[in-house]
């Protein structure tokens, strides 16, 4: 049963689960110790969904299974049944000192010493019983969903002002305006920026930008040359949705008649 849970589909299951995951408790013979300490963490107070954390009622809707307690005799086949109905690939956790190694009850003849006695383990919060600080950061470090979090992106080359307008292309600002405020829309910040410019560049192109006949023929042609073809196309909807409303034109520009989008 461990075959289809391999580690490659393991990481690759993270990725797909870094802004939410599932997880499902087990209690495998603990004193409720952790337990006390995992309901703390599920609280308002240390608010553990801004990571995605969310606790589900049955395994199978689970991606995560957070085991606690040295695994006793009784509760052998409840882990293993658990284990089998969660969806693989699967990761499991084990909390305290008693799931990471069977703690003081290691040697005992009623437990197994610990969760990966039985499941393979991927991630070990230790502590007895863990803090729920703790509990929440072994989670965030085991699923690599705390790097994400925290990673710091820079974008240089960005002033952070609106574009300036020396000169309104149909001589009323708002045009420009509507154009940088869509684009933003359209593209984000700063890519909205960068397709702003590539729209006004292809504007001033037109011999004549009122003209919307003589506009077209020229957007088209400068068009086909954007390589990356999501801009292509909002640069499409730029000249549909907002060059042609403000000049009430009620014609539009078809992409698939000019080919515009043939590269896609």
């Amino acid at each position: 049963m461990f075959e289809e849970n391999k580690l490659e589909d393991k990481i690759k299951h993270l990725q797909n689960i870094k802004r939410s995951f599932n997880v499902f408790r087990i209690d495998c013979g603990s004193c409720n110790g952790c337990e006390i300490e995992i309901f703390a963490a599920i609280t308002p107070m240390w608010d553990p969904e801004r990571f995605g954390f969310k606790l589900v009622a049955s395994p199978r809707h689970a991606d995560i299974l957070v085991c606690t307690g040295p695994l006793t005799r009784q509760t052998y086949y409840p882990l293993l049944r658990a284990y089998e109905a969660t969806p693989d690939p699967k990761v499991v956790v084990a909390v305290g000192a008693c799931g990471c190694s069977g703690g003081i009850f290691y040697d005992s003849y009623a437990v197994w010493g610990g969760i990966k006695s039985t499941v393979p383990v991927d991630v070990f919060v230790p502590g007895c019983p863990p803090h729920p600080a703790s509990i929440i950061y072994g989670l965030a470090v085991g699923l690599d969903i705390l790097k994400q979090r925290l990673e710091y992106k820079k974008h240089d080359g960005d002033s952070g002002d609106a574009p300036e307008i020396e000169k309104s292309l149909l001589d009323n600002i708002l045009f420009e305006r509507d154009v940088y405020m869509e684009s933003k829309r359209l593209m984000g910040y700063l890519f909205g920026k960068k397709l702003y410019n590539k729209f006004i560049d292809i504007m001033k192109k037109s011999k004549d930008p009122k003209n919307p006949e003589i506009t077209k023929n020229s957007f088209i042609k400068n068009i086909k040359n954007e390589q990356d073809s999501r801009y292509r196309e909002c640069m499409v909807t730029l000249f549909n949705e907002v060059y042609l409303p403000f000049l009430k034109k009620h014609f539009y520009l078809n992409i698939d008649k000019y080919n515009i989008m043939e590269k896609i």
